[in-house]
Formats: structure tokens, sequence, C-alpha cells
């Protein structure tokens, strides 16, 4: 199987590039990225534990999916394929703003992105890819900011940092 790419992005979110996804973490290099946040009629957030097989963050609770753009692909495209891949199904999706964050792992590898925060409403159950995603919850805005808060260990390194950005932006929102 082919690694997978990922675009390489300069501070405008202008293509540079593109480079095999490890080699961009293990270089840190900034690339194009995205990261959904679904929500249901009762405001609650829908979050995602991930698999115990990942290669990093394993088993750690993060927001509903997340992941790069293929090259050529469009940011919303993008999120409904990878959200239908991990977490088994679509909704629609609405790209609410952007941030450039860095995020270094335990294991050597860093995360330095160009996140696209995408929101979109489900009220259904989701159906796991297992291989993905461990397990699922839904929670309050301020639920998750408190468990953050006290239970920083259970969390991915990049949801905290998109999270302390996006929460007080996705209370107007939701």
């Amino acid at each position: 199987m082919k690694e997978e790419q990922v675009i390489l992005v300069n501070e405008s979110d202008e293509q540079i590039g593109i480079m095999p996804k490890m080699e961009a973490h293990e270089k840190a290099l900034l690339h194009r990225a995205f990261s959904v946040f679904v929500f249901n009629d009762k405001k609650e957030l829908l979050l995602q534990q991930r698999a115990s097989n990942k290669y990093h963050s394993p088993n750690l609770w993060t927001n509903t999916c997340c992941s790069h753009q293929r090259d050529g692909e469009k940011n919303i495209d993008a999120g409904k394929r990878r959200l239908n891949e991990e977490m088994g199904f679509v909704c629609d999706l609405k790209e609410v703003f952007s941030f450039i964050y860095k995020a270094p792992f335990d294991n050597g590898l860093t995360e330095h992105e160009f996140d696209h925060v995408m929101v979109g409403y489900f009220n259904d159950e989701p159906k796991l890819e297992i291989s993905e995603v461990a397990n699922y919850k839904w929670m309050t805005l301020d639920d998750v900011k408190n468990d953050v808060q006290y239970y920083p260990e259970k969390y991915t390194a990049w949801f905290k940092i998109i999270f302390k950005e996006s929460y007080t932006k996705l209370q107007y929102i939701v």
C-alpha cells in the first residue's frame, strides 16, 4: 500500500509541495489538515477514542475526526471522506475557520498543520471503523472543557490545542 501523501503549504495555505505523511511529521513541516466537529441537536460534541493500534496517540480521545486533504481534494470533500471512513456516516459540513498549530509527540513526530476546522450536525449512532476508532461519546462543550482541564492525559495533543482555539467560536456556532 502506498504511503499517504500530505500537501505542504506556506503560512498563507498556498501549496508548495507534496510529501509522504511520515516524512512531513518527522521533519515537522507545515502541511494542510482538517478537523471535524460534529454536534447533535442537544448541542453535544461527538468525540472519538482512537484505536489502540494507532502509531501515535492510541486510545486517546479527540474530536469527531481529523486527517489530511489529498492533492486536489477540496477541504469539505476531504472532511466528508474521512468522516465516512472513520465514523461510518456523512453529514453536511461547513468550514468555520482555520489556524496553524504545532504539536510534538513523545515518539519524535510533530504535527505542524494549517488546520481547517469544520462543523456538522448528526443525530444518529455512528458505525465505527474499528481499525480507526475504539469508541465514541457525546459531550457538551462545557463538559469537554472541564474533562480536558482535569484529565488532559486522556486527550490527544492536537485536540487540546484545537479545542482551546475553538471553544469560544464553537459556542457561537452551535
